[in-house]
């Protein structure tokens, strides 16, 4: 188990880390908190066993969170939409997922703030079915194609209609297809339901390891995001409803304690 932690400890120190986007008056302190004052707190994560958004739940197993005497409970969703309702609801204290939803419901008139970005790049890849890769790895042959993301309004969503419309493509020229990651994902690309598709760690590999799908278009680094998308593309982080930070700063705090001192 230490050597396990260690690897990902490891992983998570090379990756590109942007630290402490904090927008709270408070000093930050890794200090620890006394083990009794255990405030209990919600948080959705848009994928608990994706690699992007693996700090949050790092953070409690390495006990970061009770440290800080926060009691948190992780819920699992791959709905982006679903975890920003439950989050203008008051359902969750915050949301694990893609910075790009910020500025969406911020869009819609809600005050939604990144509280600690994890990384500056997607970590998203474009797979192509195998047997189809020389045809549909370029998005300008994704015309009348059936092509994957997590879920309908995610981050995989966006990202996969910016890619279409960089190449020339309309909205009504191609469809989405909502097929989650991991098993249903596999299936989905294996049986032929899709030709493309826009997943994370650990589904790529999977995939890879296969040979049912080969790599079109890779953002999981800045440089080749950048190249893919002509600028970068801030992506996991904790964003949290800027009412709720106002009303629980210490606890708001806390929470960007245990997660920096994760990404550490």
């Amino acid at each position: 188990m230490r050597s396990r932690l260690a690897a990902i400890v490891s992983a998570l120190t090379a990756a590109p880390l942007a630290l402490a986007l904090l927008l709270l008056p408070a000093t930050l302190t890794l200090s620890a908190t006394p083990a009794q004052a255990q405030t209990k707190v919600k948080i959705m994560v848009g994928g608990i066993d994706k690699q992007i958004y693996l700090p949050a739940k790092l953070a409690e197993q390495l006990g970061f969170y009770k440290e800080q005497g926060l009691d948190v409970e992780l819920y699992n969703t791959t709905s982006g939409q679903a975890a920003a309702t439950a989050l203008l609801a008051r359902e969750v204290a915050g949301v694990v997922g893609f910075y790009d939803h910020t500025i969406d419901l911020q869009a819609k008139g809600k005050f939604i703030t990144s509280v600690v970005q994890f990384a500056v790049a997607p970590g998203e890849t474009v797979l192509v079915k195998a047997d189809e890769a020389d045809k549909y790895s370029n998005p300008a042959n994704w015309k009348g194609q059936a092509l994957g993301v997590t879920g309908l309004g995610s981050a995989t969503d966006f990202l996969t209609r910016y890619l279409a419309s960089r190449a020339g493509l309309k909205n009504q020229d191609y469809s989405l297809v909502p097929v989650g990651a991991g098993d249903t994902f596999l299936a989905a690309i294996q049986q032929g339901k899709i030709v493309s598709g826009m997943t994370t760690e650990p589904t790529v590999q999977r995939a890879l390891a296969r040979g049912s799908a080969k790599v079109s278009i890779d953002l999981r680094t800045p440089e080749t995001t950048r190249a893919a998308l002509g600028g970068d593309y801030p992506a996991a982080c904790l964003y949290m409803d800027r009412g709720y930070m106002e009303a629980n700063k210490e606890t708001a705090q806390k929470l960007v304690n245990a997660l920096v001192k994760t990404l550490k």
